[in-house]
């Protein structure tokens, strides 16, 4: 059966993987030279993808370097994060179970730690340690991958995905504070700190009141350029027997707006529907048909939101520059220029907007274009 050259909702790997070559060496650089590193985009921009690419690349050329991958998605507090954070260290720089075990008993010897072996599956390993020690004796966790790399003679590099979730722990402020009093003391270990919420990013990391300011290099992590989505697009067809047109490509790439996410997923679409040689009309076909598929889902979005909200994205859509004005106010209902700041934010927390300075762009082009098309249009 002849594989599917596009995919979306999980982790691009290898040919998979499209362009980065500059965020790639970088990231690179930083992880060998144990920069701290914050990488900052939208939902599904690709940020995972890049940074288990990179892991991938460094895997083979680094033996010495051990990158260990956290994603705090369904981690809600401050126990639950010690957890992962032990268990992900400990996997990571054990060769087997048995040796996990011995570091964890000679590591965390205060806390007590439990660990199983699934007897059905050889590498499901639980972990857990009681809440109360956790308490007592956070430190020793916090600390456990820079002492794991000396006494190994290794470096660890810690990439924690979602990190703005933090914000949602009980006194995230405090715990910030014990992180970074912890990690900046570290010189074996390095760490790769990941989210999608640019506002809470930025404070975080470039407020000189907040525990991480400066704690590393910033990258924006931009979207992959239009030409070379052409090219990727042609090239993935071509090796699976099929042929699309540069314009047909664009095509693809123009309507998804240059969105890795759904640029994939509409040339996936395509190419299911392409027996030999792509059309723009199967373009459109499969475009609409997407439309379609998720027009419930983005009429419950619709649902939820205010008339000035409403207002403020029929605005984006029309292309208004001035958004504050009395007359742009007023033409689409959205109340006084304070409250366009504080829609803007509210937007951007439900993952419907970016707002990157006075620009402001849809994280999903299929829902921009269902609102503009047929919602605006009822």
């Amino acid at each position: 059966m002849r594989p599917i050259p596009f995919v979306f909702g999980r982790l691009a790997v290898e040919a998979d993987f499209t362009n980065r070559k500059q965020e790639i060496a970088l990231v690179k650089s930083n992880f060998r030279m144990l920069v701290n590193t914050i990488i900052i985009s939208p939902r599904r921009w690709g940020k995972t993808s890049l940074v288990n690419r990179v892991s991938e690349i460094l895997e083979k050329e680094e033996p010495g370097l051990k990158i260990c991958h956290i994603d705090l998605y369904n981690v809600r507090d401050e126990s639950d994060f010690y957890l992962a954070l032990a268990k992900e260290v400990l996997k990571v720089t054990s060769s087997k179970w048995e040796e996990m075990a011995q570091n964890a008993s000679k590591f965390l010897s205060r806390l007590i730690p439990r660990i199983t072996l699934a007897p059905d599956q050889q590498n499901e390993i639980s972990f857990g340690i009681g809440c109360e020690e956790l308490k007592k004796n956070p430190d020793d966790i916090l600390d456990l991958a820079e002492s794991i790399a000396i006494e190994k003679k290794i470096n660890i590099i810690i990439c924690v995905d979602d990190f703005q979730n933090i914000a949602e722990f009980g006194e995230p402020l405090a715990f910030q504070k014990k992180l970074r009093s912890h990690w900046q003391r570290h010189n074996h270990v390095a760490y790769c700190l990941s989210g999608s919420k640019r506002h809470m990013f930025l404070d975080v990391f470039t407020n000189s009141s907040m525990p991480f300011y400066k704690f590393g290099q910033i990258i924006f992590l931009e979207k992959i350029s239009h030409e070379n989505w052409i090219s990727f697009i042609r090239e993935r067809f071509r090796e699976t027997g099929k042929q699309i047109g540069e314009k047909e490509a664009s095509m693809i790439a123009s309507l998804s707006d240059n969105h890795p996410f759904y640029v994939q997923q509409l040339a996936q679409q395509t190419w299911l529907r392409t027996e030999r040689i792509c059309t723009p009309e199967i373009i459109t076909e499969s475009h609409h048909s997407l439309i379609n598929q998720m027009s419930l889902l983005y009429m419950g979005i619709t649902e939820g939101l205010s008339i000035p909200q409403l207002g403020l994205l029929k605005a984006c859509l029309a292309g208004e520059k001035q958004i504050s004005s009395q007359a742009t106010l007023k033409k689409y209902r959205m109340g006084t220029s304070g409250n366009v700041s504080r829609m803007k934010k509210s937007l951007a927390d439900r993952d419907i907007l970016d707002v990157q300075g006075d620009a402001i762009v849809f994280q999903d082009p299929g829902y921009a274009y269902w609102l503009k098309e047929c919602y605006f249009k009822m």
